[in-house]
């Protein structure tokens, strides 16, 4: 567990460091998941032998929203006065977001029974 733990985190240091390195405005935990994937995706045994560990942390993934709640109230009156643009641009965010993460498993739908 601790070895694919540090896989995930070392992927997500090479995406920080290349974010950073090129000055690219995409974040660096993008990167190194779309590398990881990479891997995942030529190396098939290597998503095997991380899944465990990565069900495990989606299972506690609740935990990881503490900080930002203590975040928010700790900041209370950011929010009174710019509550309204931030509650547009998460509720807009959360749409897109939902839009594309449909279109995303539409296409991978297609792609797996365009394989079978």
């Amino acid at each position: 567990m601790i070895l694919h733990l540090a896989v995930l985190l070392a992927f997500q240091l090479i995406g920080e460091t290349i974010s950073r390195g090129l000055g690219l405005s995409l974040p660096g935990p993008v990167i190194g998941m779309v590398l990881l994937l990479g891997l995942f995706m030529a190396v098939p045994k290597a998503a095997a032998a991380i899944q465990p560990t990565a069900q495990g942390l989606l299972s506690h993934l609740s935990l990881l929203f503490v900080p930002a709640g203590v975040g928010i109230v700790g900041h209370l009156n950011w929010l009174g006065a710019d509550g309204l643009p931030i509650l547009l641009a998460l509720a807009v965010s959360t749409a897109l977001a939902i839009a594309i993460g449909a279109l995303v498993f539409v296409g991978l739908s297609r792609v797996m029974a365009a394989r079978e």
